[in-house]
């Protein structure tokens, strides 16, 4: 879904037939002013105003709004981010999902960019996952990115993963998985695999695999394998990163550090909305 599609089913999930609280008390234009503020500490990164934007535009043309930061920016705290003039009514419909969207993807962004920081002058990239909010990929891989992060795989369509179920399909010989890839695959992508072992890793080597994906291996055992493929293949790690060893994994030679806590466990961010009569 494009973001006129994923804001339009937003709209139809929380107002169904109507707003029947506002138009008990509200049966005629009521001039407002709306301004929604940031309530976390200093170094929330914003996003999703202009998903926001697109929720009001949606509710009510004749809203005017005004964005005062651009989406990945770094915002301090109480700041005013958006502003909404019009009929009070309107801004009521599209309030909490406007909100909703902006504290998702503004907690995707955040999280994203404190394991960010956290591996600054190191040549590693901190990836995403395919761990996403159904119908919501698009938006929280935006999200990713606004935090300083990179994307990984938007669908099963853009690149070979070859995963421990496909080995447990596949007999579990890692080696003769990549070379059947190779075959049988487009000539433009690269063969990835997943390992948690070091001998998958010579196994994954063998294959000719393009990435190998170290899986849920401890720290120690990330910088042997590293010392294994010497260049021959780039290597991801995945499964279980925090940012209390994340730097540490950077260090040790990782070229991606692939973190599914970035969309399926960022904290949502505050923001609150105050509307007052013109």
């Amino acid at each position: 879904m494009n973001l006129r599609e994923i804001v339009a089913h937003a709209l139809a999930e929380d107002c169904g037939t109507g707003d029947v609280t506002t138009k008990a008390l509200f049966p005629a234009n009521v001039p407002a002013s709306g301004t929604i503020l940031a309530e976390e500490p200093e170094g929330l990164v914003v996003a999703g105003l202009a998903v926001a934007v697109e929720v009001f535009s949606q509710v009510d043309t004749s809203l005017e709004c005004t964005t005062h930061f651009a989406d990945g920016d770094r915002i301090p705290a109480g700041a005013t981010v958006l502003t909404v003039t019009g009929d009070g009514r309107s801004m009521l419909q599209g309030e909490r999902v406007a909100l909703n969207f902006l504290q998702r993807l503004s907690g995707i962004a955040t999280l994203t960019a404190k394991f960010c920081d956290a591996v600054k002058g190191f040549k590693t990239r901190i990836v995403d996952t395919r761990k996403t909010t159904p119908g919501l990929r698009a938006l929280e891989k935006w999200a990713v990115t606004l935090g300083g992060g990179w994307n990984h795989r938007q669908s099963l369509a853009d690149g070979i993963l070859i995963k421990d179920n496909h080995l447990a399909l596949a007999g579990g010989d890692v080696a003769r998985a990549c070379r059947l890839a190779r075959e049988r695959a487009p000539h433009s992508l690269k063969i990835e695999v997943e390992v948690q072992s070091l001998d998958a890793v010579k196994a994954a080597l063998d294959g000719g695999a393009d990435i190998i994906l170290l899986d849920n291996m401890s720290v120690p055992t990330i910088c042997r394998a590293i010392e294994l493929i010497k260049g021959r293949a780039t290597i991801e790690v995945s499964g279980g990163v925090t940012l209390g060893h994340v730097r540490e994994i950077a260090a040790a030679g990782a070229d991606l550090i692939s973190v599914g806590a970035l969309t399926h466990s960022a904290p949502a961010a505050r923001f609150s909305m105050d509307i007052v009569p013109k």
